[in-house]
């Protein structure tokens, strides 16, 4: 069976510059995919030279584009012609397996919530992504598409995201753990407290509470949080990343002894910059929809991009939508907890 990824070329920071590139050394590397380079035809076929004929690639047509400060709302109602529409449309229609954009975030989220439909049984649409750990990845979520969450909602990205790991990673029964401020049970606010306990009466493999450092050393392969905590989480961890990278270039540079120190410890700082690089963990998906739609950062360099790009395609070839799917309809003759009847 072919997979298609719909790619929406005209979001993001850098637009096609990085995202027509990306696309064409992704088709190079994954002979079995098919792409869908969804924007503005005059811009688009001129990037694409040569494999403009390649059966792979399909371009297709839209005239709008949304920008990265736009109104979700005005998006939504006023650019129904966007790349970003138009993609998320083909993944509506069945044309295309999965959706990727560098886009405006908000808008990526009303789009295609509006567009997808939620999947029954769940509330809200949760964004998950993979951060770095000592022994590999944890997935986190939610990570900003909810400032404010429901115990219930906070079990329901607890079993989107172990069905997201088990389908991806093959693992039946990944480990689950929620985000607090200590592992005791009677640490953290009501919310999180009632979460736990929802989590704990589940058939997840919930391992209990993770405090901030506990994400790092890969205590479980999926962590729970609301969305205000996860993008501050998220938005540390990346400043810090920057921090110790530009600290060390710094204090290598300081004198000619510093600088014979970096050239004798050059494969170990090339091999510490590969494994915490953001950009080998870009791609974070939209949980929770009727459809596999992929968020980049929308400052993605070639490299960032590609690998949203492979994100959407491993979800998609790893029929992730149709675990959770699965997943949801065995606990339709026993509905999920409720904090009363826990």
């Amino acid at each position: 069976m072919t997979t298609r990824i719909a790619i929406d070329c005209m979001g993001g920071d850098h637009g096609p510059s990085v995202t027509v590139p990306a696309a064409i050394r992704f088709l190079a590397e994954h002979p079995a995919a098919h792409l869908v380079l969804v924007g503005q035809e005059e811009v688009l076929r001129p990037l694409l030279a040569a494999r403009i004929d390649d059966p792979r690639l399909r371009l297709v047509h839209a005239s709008e584009i949304v920008g990265m400060d736009e109104s979700p709302a005005l998006a939504l109602r006023n650019k129904k012609d966007s790349s970003m529409r138009v993609a998320i449309n083909l993944v509506k229609s069945g044309e295309a397996d999965a959706c990727v954009s560098a886009g405006n975030t908000g808008a990526l989220m009303a789009i295609s919530r509006f567009v997808l439909k939620m999947l029954p049984g769940i509330d809200r649409p949760a964004i998950c992504a993979p951060l770095p750990t000592v022994n590999g990845h944890t997935h986190m979520l939610d990570l900003g598409a909810n400032v404010d969450c429901a115990p219930e909602h906070l079990l329901q990205f607890g079993i989107m995201g172990a069905m997201l790991v088990a389908a991806m990673e093959h693992k039946e029964r990944p480990t689950v753990g929620i985000l607090n401020i200590g592992e005791e049970e009677i640490k953290g606010n009501e919310v999180v407290k009632a979460a736990a306990e929802l989590l704990r009466g589940s058939d997840l493999n919930f391992i209990g509470n993770v405090e901030g450092d506990g994400i790092y050393k890969g205590e479980a392969d999926v962590i729970v949080c609301d969305g205000f905590v996860g993008n501050v989480a998220l938005k540390t961890s990346e400043g810090l990343a920057q921090m110790l990278a530009s600290s060390l270039r710094s204090e290598f540079k300081r004198n000619w002894l510093t600088k014979l120190a970096a050239l004798i410890a050059i494969s170990v700082l090339n091999n510490f910059k590969r494994r915490f690089d953001h950009r080998r963990y870009n791609g974070a998906i939209l949980l929770g929809l009727k459809g596999i739609s992929v968020k980049s950062h929308g400052s993605a360099d070639e490299l960032s991009f590609g690998n949203a790009i492979s994100r959407a395609y491993d979800a998609a070839e790893n029929r992730v939508l149709e675990r959770i799917t699965g997943r949801l309809t065995q606990t339709s003759a026993a509905p999920l907890a409720t904090v009363e009847n826990v």
